[in-house]
């Protein structure tokens, strides 16, 4: 499951190359386009992938407030960092930053705003995390009404999200036109059932529910869909097409995961692309943006291709460093240690039967249950 994060967030990175200029020359760009052309469709992943390992590695003895640190030490930190680093760059570069624009992104409200010059201000892709820290706040509610499912009714509450997903499309019909992305791609709250959908997920596998289809049909149902979602329409393409193969795959490698089956995924080098893929993920674009203002555009196609490799390694190499000397030591110092002792699962908002999350394991032994960074 690390593994698979990080090739998420390089299809992400791979949309932007093409998007910020860098590869998007002659044969390359066509190349580029047709690779990476859907691959800011890796947020979705990343949502569900969020309601997944959240649900997944919740406490009984947690409380809401002890979660709330936890998930602000893991995201906030490195939000402050490459949001200074974006008002920097903004600086030198001879732009003009209004505090309209830099204050709700510093404090993660900018996804509610459907101005794009707010949402996709400062360091764009942070947007993301304005969502991610709504589901958060949302988080302990959830989570307590999940585990009030019936097991039999598990199954029908993921067909509602599902069918959630593809009801947004549908409804900003009703809306003016330019309206339409924001409210698809951006708003919060019709990104929440994917989160959602992730939550369902890691029950349905925790309960055995899953059926045992391996891990290589939902792959190549999402590589298929992935490649061929390009000609639908836009109002279906950027989220509903995607999310539904994504959410499957994700609950196959969770399933995976948990017998201990082996997947391509657990190669050493790509778990540790994955522990690094939070931080990839917010400086990456950051640093597209830094080669495109030293190099310029429209390069020659063999100095394009450089130009990718080089922008692919100073990013790895940024985010290791925003990953060890920021993220780190911030989920040391804010995120709490682990408590060794078990508290009654109703602080944090869930009924005492919710402790069938845990493994038998670590159900006998309160002080196995790891502090799960998700």
């Amino acid at each position: 499951m690390t593994g698979l994060r990080f090739v998420a967030a390089f299809v992400v990175f791979g949309f932007h190359l093409g998007a910020a200029g860098i590869a998007d020359q002659g044969v390359l760009g066509t190349v580029t386009n047709l690779i990476f052309s859907q691959g800011a469709t890796g947020v979705s992943f990343f949502f569900i992938l969020s309601g997944f390992v959240l649900t997944w590695s919740a406490r009984s003895s947690d409380t809401r407030q002890r979660f709330w640190r936890r998930r602000y030490a893991k995201i906030y930190p490195n939000h402050v960092v490459t949001w200074a680093a974006a008002f920097l760059m903004a600086i030198a570069a001879g732009k003009s930053v209004s505090a309209a624009e830099a204050v709700p992104n510093l404090l993660l409200l900018q996804a509610w705003a459907s101005d794009e010059r707010v949402y996709y201000s400062m360091n764009v892709v942070s947007w993301s995390l304005a969502c991610e820290a709504f589901f958060y706040l949302l988080f302990p509610w959830l989570y307590r009404a999940l585990t009030g499912i019936a097991g039999r009714m598990l199954w029908p509450a993921v067909a509602a999200t599902f069918a959630a997903i593809w009801a947004v499309p549908a409804a900003v019909q009703l809306l003016p036109a330019e309206q339409h992305y924001w409210t698809i791609w951006v708003f919060p709250v019709a990104r929440l059932p994917e989160f959602v959908a992730g939550m369902l997920l890691a029950r349905i596998v925790r309960d055995g529910r899953f059926p045992s289809i391996g891990i290589w049909p939902p792959v190549v149902l999402v590589v298929v869909t992935y490649i061929c979602c390009r000609w639908l329409p836009e109002d279906i393409r950027i989220v509903a097409a995607t999310a539904i193969p994504f959410a499957i795959l994700i609950a196959a490698v969770g399933a995976a995961d948990a017998a201990g089956r082996p997947t391509p995924w657990r190669a050493r080098w790509l778990v540790w692309l994955g522990e690094v893929s939070f931080a990839f993920y917010l400086v990456h674009y950051l640093a597209l943006r830094f080669v495109g203002w030293l190099v310029g555009k429209d390069n020659p196609v063999p100095v394009e291709a450089v130009l990718a490799v080089a922008t692919l390694g100073l990013a790895i190499v940024a985010s290791w460093l925003l990953y060890r000397l920021v993220e780190r030591p911030a989920m040391r110092l804010l995120g709490g240690a682990p408590r060794l002792r078990a508290a009654p699962s109703s602080a944090l908002g869930m009924p005492s039967g919710s402790r069938w999350l845990y493994p038998r394991h670590q159900r006998d032994h309160p002080e196995r249950q790891e502090h799960h960074p998700a």
